[in-house]
């Protein structure tokens, strides 16, 4: 019996050892997380995170200064702003569906695009392809994102480059999908305003094959006459592939020396993106080297650009997109320019809170083990 006892007190003793140990190891490894993270803070002074340059700024700023002009054409105009699925009375969301809706959209992705400083994030991707004043850069639209369509053309202006820019009417769920103020209405608007100078390079419906065969026979009429009033050269090609030569041929032509700096694709138009499968795994962003190109006849725009060595700046998957550079997703209200931060895609910054995690990591293993090891030697 005094045997039992006596054992039973070793076991006791040697299982408060062993919680007395643990808990000194749960103690410590809490010490070495606390440090590293103020190593974390002090080493990298909270700058994961890059302020806006002016041009950036100023990209914001006229983008803002485009949203300004809408809402309040849109108060004259009569115009009824949806304030469940555009608190931020942008005039940018349109509804769920309408005679010119192509295929669903996501809400929360149209409403992010609408932050002023998404203009400020094309001016960073810009330069991060390498494209300076005085370059040509070709754009994509289709008039599912208007908002990126202005954020292109506010980053164009901020930093003096030229935008050879081709737009569509078809749009997909809250997008520009009022037929009677479409993407081509704002796109007047805002040059009756002076917020750009720029005409449209050309323009096309849209829609199935790019020439709304989804559209019914009255609102295709209606959007072929306005484009026809407009005078702008108007794509209406049967061919998805002689829509894609066209629209190339445009951009040559109006660029300087047919030099092509940069092609940026705004939302998922059926001859910006082609119809091979492969579009899907074009990262959004900055795509400086595109390498798997699907053969001519399932090529659209931004494969045509990646064929001939062009950055591809694609602004599609908008979850991905400011994940990857730290927008806010969603926000109400939307912040002021200049007032977001950007994540860079390449960065000391990356490298060295690489360097600290890894070593954290590292000194947290060796202590788990050292305590282990204590702890069967102490066993022994």
């Amino acid at each position: 019996m005094l045997k039992e006892t006596n054992l039973l007190k070793n076991r006791t003793h040697l299982l408060t050892n062993k919680n007395k140990r643990l808990h000194q190891v749960i103690i410590i490894a809490g010490l070495v997380s606390l440090l590293f993270y103020i190593g974390l803070r002090v080493f990298l002074k909270n700058e994961f995170f890059v302020g806006f340059s002016q041009a950036q700024i100023r990209a914001a700023e006229i983008m803002n200064s485009a949203i300004l002009v809408i809402r309040e054409h849109n108060f004259k105009s009569n115009i009824k702003i949806d304030k469940l699925n555009d608190p931020n009375n942008t005039g940018l969301i349109g509804s769920e569906f309408s005679k010119i809706t192509t295929t669903l959209g996501h809400l929360e992705a149209k409403r992010t695009t609408t932050n002023p400083n998404f203009a400020g994030l094309i001016v960073h991707l810009l330069n991060e392809a390498g494209v300076t004043a005085g370059d040509t850069v070709a754009i994509g639209c289709s008039a599912s994102f208007p908002a990126l369509m202005i954020a292109s053309l506010a980053a164009a202006k901020a930093i003096n480059i030229y935008p050879a820019i081709i737009i569509s009417l078809g749009a997909s769920s809250h997008g520009a999908n009022n037929p009677d103020f479409n993407l081509l209405h704002i796109y007047q608007l805002l040059i009756k305003e002076n917020v750009f100078n720029i005409q449209p390079a050309a323009i096309s419906l849209g829609g199935e094959k790019d020439i709304g065969e989804d559209f019914e026979i009255d609102i295709k009429q209606q959007l072929i006459q306005q484009i026809q009033e407009s005078n702008l050269q108007f794509i209406y090609e049967k061919d998805i592939q002689k829509s894609v030569t066209k629209r190339m041929n445009i951009y040559k032509k109006n660029s300087a020396n047919q030099r092509i700096s940069a092609f940026i694709n705004c939302g998922g138009g059926q001859a910006n993106m082609g119809t091979s499968g492969l579009v899907l795994k074009i990262r959004p962003g900055l795509n400086k080297d595109i390498v798997e190109i699907p053969n001519k006849n399932e090529r659209g725009v931004i494969f045509e650009m990646a064929s001939l060595g062009i950055p591809v700046i694609h602004l599609l998957y908008i979850k991905g997109l400011v994940l990857k550079y730290g927008l806010p997703w969603d926000p109400i209200p939307l912040p002021e320019p200049g007032q977001s931060k950007l994540l860079p895609s390449h960065s000391n910054n990356n490298l060295m809170f690489w360097f600290i995690s890894i070593l954290y990591f590292i000194v947290l293993v060796l202590l788990i083990a050292f305590g282990m090891k204590n702890k069967v030697l102490k066993c022994n």
